[in-house]
């Protein structure tokens, strides 16, 4: 079982980036996928999640408006666009497939808001 992040870098407050989280070893049109975020020292929190089949989306009061998740399930990758980006996005973002309380983790890709 693999989770891959990518996509992540140093934007400019404003700016845009686009993480993708690629899968393998599972059926990953079966799994509801979420992105969350971790800061040095603080809890991880959810960003946003979609169902497996991509119909119901979830979104953190934080980004509403500003980021998207979807998901590719022919291509086995979700993703996270992320617009209007502020300093406190600033954090490692994490990909998560869940499917019958069984969880499966990426290693986070980091991401950089700064001018």
């Amino acid at each position: 079982v693999q989770l891959v992040e990518s996509g992540g870098g140093l934007v400019q407050p404003g700016g845009s980036l686009r993480l993708s989280c690629a899968a393998s070893g599972f059926t990953f049109s079966r799994y509801i996928m979420s992105w969350y975020r971790q800061a040095p020292g603080k809890e991880r929190e959810l960003v946003a999640a979609i169902t497996s089949a991509g119909g119901i989306t979830n979104y953190a009061d934080s980004v509403k408006g500003r980021f998207t998740i979807s998901r590719d399930n022919a291509k086995n990758t979700v993703y996270l666009q992320m617009n209007s980006l502020k300093p406190e996005d600033t954090d490692v973002y994490y990909c998560k497939g869940r499917f019958n309380e069984v969880d499966y983790w990426g290693k986070g890709t980091l991401v950089t808001v700064s001018s």
